[in-house]
């Protein structure tokens, strides 16, 4: 079964640049572990939550805004899609993500293809 793991994190906390190249280094080897298990299929960081667009359809009239439509202290800050057998591999898979350290993991299961 296929599920998105959306990486939240808190924007508002600042990284060190040591402290930012060690958590992307090891978000680069939960990717290597990932992908020589063949359970991630795609991922990728995403911009600060300052770049993001949120669209709507209202009646007819498209609303335009900056920023996420969510008005929460975390943001997503990145993805991946899995692969796994089970909820339960999803999860031991989700919880070696770095980012689950300091913010939070979202699992989503996709519609099953029919």
């Amino acid at each position: 079964m296929k599920y998105l793991l959306m990486v939240c994190v808190d924007e508002s906390i600042e990284l060190t640049p040591e402290e930012d190249a060690a958590e992307m280094e090891a978000v680069g080897a939960w990717v290597r572990e990932m992908d020589a298990r063949g359970v991630r299929v795609l991922g990728d960081r995403l911009r600060p939550v300052s770049d993001a667009t949120s669209i709507q359809l209202r009646g007819g009239d498209l609303l335009i805004s900056d920023g996420p439509f969510a008005e929460t202290k975390e943001q997503m800050a990145g993805f991946d899609v899995i692969e796994c057998a089970d909820l339960k591999e999803a999860i031991e898979v989700a919880s070696k993500h770095p980012g689950a350290k300091q913010g939070t993991i979202e699992l989503r299961p996709f519609w099953p293809e029919e």
